[in-house]
């Protein structure tokens, strides 16, 4: 079954030390696995999707702890120039945390032929879980990618990546290092 590769957020907001929501020094660290998937990932025409925050000033979101970020039109919300989207990448705005809910990603992979989405970005306890619960809720194999996920705490990253595996969701649901990925694939 065909597979296709989803980033979440690595947005501006989120990487940049001085963003809104930063994740930062956790950010940068998957930067250069990132680089390595979405180059892995073109040389065997698996398609490459950024799934990115497109808020709106004042959104609901906000009333919540949630600092405004993601800002549709805003500096903050673009995506990091390391891994700047090339000619036939696909870029979902999404106004909620996963990037299934209320966007058209769904009906694009089936029309691609899509079985298996591998899921890596931030943050790894929300957007990230909640894109791999959604994946397998529209019948879709997932696989988060560990060393390709960040979190602001590095505890909270592994906390989620931990229940993920211990999950009784497998082998609908899996994590894997990006290698066993690239070894697979």
């Amino acid at each position: 079954m065909k597979q296709a590769i989803i980033i979440s957020d690595m947005l501006e907001d989120f990487i940049r030390p001085d963003g809104a929501l930063p994740v930062g020094e956790e950010g940068l660290k998957i930067i250069p696995n990132l680089q390595t998937l979405i180059k892995f990932c073109r040389q065997k025409a698996i398609p490459v999707i950024y799934a990115n925050d497109a808020l709106m000033p004042g959104d609901f979101l906000f009333k919540s702890r949630l600092n405004p970020h993601g800002i549709r039109g805003t500096a903050g919300a673009r995506i990091i120039s390391e891994l700047k989207p090339e000619a036939g990448d696909l870029i979902v705005h999404k106004r909620r945390f996963s990037a299934f809910f209320k966007t058209d990603l769904d009906i694009t992979l089936r029309e691609w032929g899509v079985g298996t989405v591998v899921i890596a970005g931030v943050s790894t306890e929300i957007c990230v879980l909640s894109t791999a619960y959604d994946a397998v809720c529209n019948d879709f194999e997932a696989i988060v990618l560990d060393d390709c996920c960040a979190s602001r705490l590095t505890e909270t990253r592994d906390r989620v990546l931990d229940m993920l595996r211990k999950s009784p969701l497998y082998p609908l649901l899996r994590v894997m290092p990006l290698s066993d990925f690239m070894e697979s694939a």
